[in-house]
């Protein structure tokens, strides 16, 4: 072993029966490498989607059966999207608390103060 700078990782594909594959490691080998490259591809492929859908949205020809269609792959490229950050999340270092506020710097009591006047509830779109 390499003296406890391995992690695990969630890699961007499934197993038998869809369950998670792992890899543990120091992120350098060539199987991390074709899970970067995999990850890419996904990301890349879910922009492409999204710009299809943008244009699918806009054209008033559409059908019932096409936007049914785009529907099911922007599924899918969201779940591979939502596997890829949780595999990144999971890889980050947690920010030293230096009992100065949180890991954004903001002090406790004025956090949520602070998320109201950066997010107003009108026009956000959350309740």
């Amino acid at each position: 072993m390499t003296g406890g700078t391995e992690s695990v990782r969630l890699l961007p594909w499934s197993g038998e029966g869809g369950k998670p594959c792992y890899l543990v490691g120091d992120g350098t080998g060539y199987l991390s490498r074709v899970a970067d490259t995999v990850e890419s591809v996904q990301l890349g492929m879910s922009a492409e989607l999204l710009d299809h859908a943008a244009d699918m949205l806009h054209d008033h020809k559409v059908t019932a059966a096409q936007l049914r269609f785009l529907a099911a792959r922007m599924v899918e490229a969201l779940r591979d999207v939502h596997r890829i950050a949780e595999s990144r999340g999971a890889r980050l270092s947690l920010p030293a608390h230096d009992g100065h506020g949180g890991p954004d710097g903001l002090e406790s009591e004025d956090e949520d103060e602070d998320l109201q006047d950066r997010c107003p509830q009108s026009g956000s779109g959350l309740g």
